[in-house]
C-alpha cells in the first residue's frame, strides 16, 4: 500500500516555511498604516496551522526514507498546494479575487510565469505587492533549496529532487547535494542584494527595488506598477538586462565563480550559447527596424533589448507594445521565449542544455545519411552523452510540442481568439508571462479570461515549471507498481 506520510510530512513542512514568510508583507502593511496587516496575520495562522497539523499527523514517518515514487509526489504536490495557501491573502486581501483568480495569482506567481489577473497595481497595500515579489523569489530557486534542508531529515539524497525539478546537474562539479544547495543559495541571495542596491542607485525608492529584484532575480516579472518596467526608463532596464542574463546562468557555474573558478562558468557550452544566441535575437529585431525605418534611436534599441531578454529568460516584465514591432520581430520573442535560459538557473522553457543536445543529435544524423559505415558518439563538453539521456530529452520536446497544441486548442474551447489561446498556452507551459489579443487588458491583466481558461492556464504553469514529464509520470499506472 502507497504511504502517503512522507510525503504529507514533508508538505507540511513546506506549507509551514512558506507561512512565516507571511510575516515579512504584515510588517510591511503595518509600516504603511493601511490597516491591511490583519489579512496577512490570518493568513500566516491559517497557513502554518494547517501545515503544522498535516506535518505532525505525518510525522511518525520520519524514520523512513521516500520511493522514487514519492518523491515525484511530492515534487508536484508542494507546486499544487503551496500556491493554494499562497492565494489566502489574495482572497483575503483588499484584491477581493475569488478563488480561481486568486490560484491563478499565486500559481502564476510561484511558477515564475509573471502572468496576472490584477489591475490597478499602482493602488494596492504594500503588502499584497510585496507577497507578490516574495512568491515569485521562492519559485525561483527557494522551494528547491528548502526541499534540500528537509530532505535530509528524511535520509534522502537530494539530487532525485533536483532531476524531478528539471533542476539539472548534467556535468556538475559538486558532488554533495548540501553543498550544492548551500552555494545556489549564496548566489541567490548575492544576486538579489547586489541587484537591489543597484536599483535603489538609478533611483528607485526602497520598496520598488526590494521588490523588483526579488521578481528579476527569479525571472518572474511582477512588477508594483501596470506600467511595469515601462515606468522606469534608461538605466534600470539596463541593469534589469544584465540581472535577468545572470539569474538565468548556471547557478552551479556562477557559484564556482564566486569560489576563485570562474574558468567553468567562461567556457560552459551552455553560457556562451546562451548569450550568443541573445545577440542573435537583438540583432534581427534591431537590424529590421533599421530596414523599416532607417535610423534607430537610443530609446528603441534599449526597449529591443529589454524585451527580447525580458522574453528569453522568462521574465516576462513589459515596456512598450510588442505587437507593434511588426511580424518578424513579434515571431523571434515567441521563438526565444520557446527556447529560455539554460538549466540549473531560474531561467524557464525548454532550456538552451537540451537544444544543444537536439542540435548535436541532428547534425550528427545527417552525417550519418552521408557515412553511413561511420561510428559516431555524440558528446558534450568533452563528454559522452548516453543514449538514456538523449531519449529524455526528445521526450520532453515531444511533450512540450503536444502540450503547447493540446492547450492552444483546450483555451480555444472556452471562447478566446485564436491570438489569445495560442500566447496563453505559450505563455503558460514555458512560463513566460505576457499573453496576446484583445481581451487582455492593457497593463497586460487577464481578468476578462473566462475562469475555465485561467483553470487550464494553471494547470499548464505547473505542467511546464516542472517540465511536463514530472507530472505525466504519476498518470501512469506502470510508475505505481511496486
Amino acid at each position: 500500500m502507497f504511504d502517503m506520510r512522507p510525503v504529507g510530512y514533508l508538505v507540511g513542512l513546506m506549507v509551514m516555511a512558506m507561512g512565516l514568510t507571511m510575516a515579512l508583507p504584515l510588517l510591511v502593511d503595518i509600516a504603511e498604516g493601511r490597516e491591511h496587516w490583519p489579512v496577512f496575520a490570518e493568513s500566516l495562522i491559517i497557513t502554518c496551522l494547517i501545515g503544522g497539523l498535516v506535518a505532525l499527523a505525518c510525522k511518525n514517518s520520519i524514520d523512513e526514507g521516500l520511493t522514487i515514487q514519492q518523491s515525484f509526489l511530492l515534487t508536484t504536490l508542494v507546486w499544487a498546494m503551496l500556491p493554494l495557501f499562497g492565494a489566502i491573502p489574495f482572497m483575503l486581501g483588499e484584491t477581493r479575487l475569488g478563488f480561481v483568480d486568486a490560484y491563478f495569482e499565486s500559481m502564476s506567481g510561484l511558477t515564475t510565469t509573471g502572468t496576472t489577473v490584477l489591475e490597478g497595481l499602482d493602488d494596492l497595500p504594500k503588502g499584497i505587492l510585496l507577497w507578490r515579489g516574495i512568491l515569485q523569489w521562492l519559485g525561483g530557486l527557494g522551494i528547491v533549496i528548502v526541499a534540500l534542508v528537509f530532505l535530509p531529515v528524511m535520509r534522502v539524497g537530494g539530487m532525485q529532487f533536483f532531476r524531478s525539478e528539471g533542476f539539472d546537474t548534467f556535468g556538475k562539479a559538486l558532488p554533495r547535494t548540501l553543498d550544492i544547495s548551500k552555494g545556489v543559495l549564496n548566489v541567490y541571495l548575492g544576486l538579489t542584494a547586489i541587484c537591489t542596491l543597484f536599483y535603489l542607485a538609478l533611483g528607485m525608492d526602497a520598496f520598488e527595488a526590494t521588490v523588483h529584484s526579488l521578481t528579476t532575480v527569479s525571472t518572474g516579472g511582477f512588477s508594483t506598477s501596470d506600467a511595469s518596467f515601462a515606468s522606469f526608463p534608461g538605466a534600470p532596464q539596463y541593469v534589469a538586462v544584465v540581472f535577468m542574463i545572470l539569474a538565468s546562468l548556471p547557478f552551479v557555474r556562477m557559484m564556482q565563480g564566486v569560489q576563485g573558478n570562474i574558468r567553468p562558468l567562461l567556457h560552459d557550452t551552455q553560457v556562451r550559447t546562451y548569450l550568443r544566441w541573445i545577440g542573435y535575437a537583438v540583432i534581427l529585431v534591431v537590424g529590421y527596424d533599421l530596414v523599416e525605418l532607417g535610423e534607430l534611436s537610443e530609446a528603441r534599441f534599449r526597449e529591443r533589448l529589454f524585451n527580447v531578454v525580458s522574453i528569453f529568460s522568462g521574465t516576462g516584465y513589459g515596456d512598450g507594445d510588442l505587437m507593434g514591432w511588426g511580424h518578424m520581430p513579434f515571431v523571434v520573442l515567441i521563438i526565444v521565449g520557446a527556447i529560455g535560459g539554460c538549466t540549473g538557473s531560474t531561467g524557464c522553457s525548454i532550456k538552451i542544455f537540451r537544444y544543444q543536445l537536439m542540435l548535436n543529435a541532428l547534425a550528427q544524423q545527417t552525417r550519418r545519411i552521408f557515412n553511413p559505415s561511420s561510428v559516431m558518439i555524440l558528446r558534450h563538453e568533452g563528454r559522452r552523452v548516453e543514449d538514456e539521456v538523449l531519449q529524455s530529452v526528445m521526450l520532453l520536446f515531444t511533450f512540450y510540442i503536444l502540450s503547447l497544441g493540446f492547450f492552444s486548442v483546450a483555451l480555444e474551447l472556452t471562447g478566446l481568439t485564436v491570438l489569445e489561446s495560442v500566447t496563453a498556452a505559450w505563455t503558460s507551459i514555458f512560463n513566460i508571462g505576457p499573453v496576446f489579443g484583445e481581451n487582455v487588458a492593457a497593463s497586460g491583466a487577464l481578468h476578462g479570461f473566462p475562469d475555465e481558461a485561467k483553470a487550464l492556464m494553471i494547470l499548464a504553469m505547473l505542467m511546464g515549471r516542472l517540465e511536463i514529464v514530472a507530472v505525466v509520470v504519476l498518470l501512469l499506472p506502470a510508475f505505481w507498481r511496486p
